[in-house]
């Protein structure tokens, strides 16, 4: 099996900062990309920013300057700092990776259990 924890989600200012981490564990072969999704209420999830296993990045273009993504492949770890947070970044946020189990298996998509952000005076 393998397992997402997140943890660093909270309540914040805005003009703030949050680092998220997102640790993956468990019968791991290896780990393509790894990202970070959010999901506001009554809104679909969306993408907030994604690394892959060589270190390229993208970003969400309402979070761009102001976020940065990276991991630690040793730990099976990725990280999501935000700066600068604003009330539209309130959400739920879900780690997700692309993980191979074996070299048999190709990668699926796993996801954490989400983490509140809550950005608010």
């Amino acid at each position: 099996q393998v397992q997402l924890v997140e943890s660093g989600g909270g309540l914040v200012q805005p003009g703030g900062s949050l680092r998220l981490s997102c640790a993956a564990s468990g019968s791991i072969f290896s780990i393509n990309a790894m990202g970070w999704y959010r999901q506001a209420p009554g809104k679909q999830r969306e993408l907030v920013a994604r690394i892959t296993s060589g270190g390229t990045t993208n970003y969400a273009d309402s979070v761009k300057g102001r976020f940065t993504v990276s991991r630690d492949n040793a730990k099976n770890t990725v990280y999501l700092q935000m700066n600068s947070l604003r009330p539209e970044d309130t959400a739920v946020y879900y780690c997700n990776a692309e993980i191979r189990r074996t070299p048999l298996h190709r990668a699926t998509d796993y996801w954490g259990q989400g983490t509140q952000v809550t950005v608010s005076s």
